[in-house]
């Protein structure tokens, strides 16, 4: 499960975590899917695919309260904390149920699984970005049934791997319960975070977390996100430059995540 420790190459490990968690914590601001980031690293300083999916927590536990705490206190960001409260409960949920099928899953599934999900980002991510374009339907019922189990699906998704829940959740939010990017960008932060909880605890409990690579991840994802939420995401180009870095990045992890069975099948 966990990493061979070697003195020096665990020093230059911990130092990639800080630096690679610096710009996903960065990116989770500023448009999500951090984790794109954080997960092929954690398996490539020599995690597993389920040691990377619990340790991933750690940082997103860290990242998502540190750009929380620095979100500006307008009567805006406390109005759509407040809207976050009907989202809560059915993600809160749906994580518990998503981080207990995650804990006994086989290697091999995981690592299919998230190459899976990669793939499907990658499309996402090359999806036309007009229709994000949106303002806030404040004349639309968004405590329907539907959407309260939308967002139950996506929390055990959450809870099952973090790997672009941002991303996921805004689909929901902007293009089904219409709200606007910059409002759904806010709850996204908030809801994250209540999310990341349980997720956690059951990781911890189960002992699958390895707490030094965690903890130089958390580190780098806190600062990137502070530094994110006060600087990066008032940039006019904060937005398109994280999504070319996050298309290249995908690609690479999908062809690094499926190469063991590209090897096999000699391609």
């Amino acid at each position: 499960m966990y990493a061979n420790f070697d003195r020096m190459q665990d020093w230059w490990n911990l130092i990639a975590l800080t630096v690679g968690g610096f710009f996903a914590g960065l990116i989770n601001v500023v448009a999500g899917n951090g984790s794109a980031i954080t997960l092929p690293l954690l398996m490539w300083v020599g995690l597993d695919p389920n040691a990377a999916n619990a340790t991933n927590r750690v940082g997103a536990i860290f990242q998502t309260s540190s750009a929380i705490s620095s979100l500006p206190k307008t009567q805006r960001v406390k109005y759509m904390i407040k809207e976050s409260y009907f989202i809560a409960p059915p993600i809160i949920i749906g994580a518990i149920i998503g981080a207990n099928l995650a804990v006994d899953i086989p290697e091999d599934a995981m690592r299919i699984s998230i190459g899976c999900i990669m793939i499907i980002l990658l499309i996402t991510m090359l999806t036309n970005p007009k229709k994000w374009l949106i303002s806030t339907d404040g004349s639309r019922e968004k405590r329907t049934l539907g959407i309260w189990l939308s967002f139950f699906a996506l929390g055990i998704y959450g809870g099952f791997i973090q790997m672009g829940f941002g991303i996921f959740f805004l689909s929901i939010a902007v293009l089904l319960a219409k709200y606007a990017l910059k409002d759904g960008n806010i709850m996204k932060l908030f809801i994250a975070f209540l999310m990341t909880i349980p997720s956690f605890i059951i990781f911890a409990i189960s002992g699958s977390i390895e707490w030094t690579y965690g903890l130089s991840l958390a580190l780098g994802t806190s600062i990137g996100a502070r530094f994110g939420a006060k600087k990066v995401i008032q940039h006019p180009r904060a937005n398109a430059i994280t999504r070319y870095v996050l298309i290249a990045v995908i690609i690479v992890a999908i062809v690094k995540m499926f190469q063991p069975y590209l090897s096999v099948m000699k391609i």
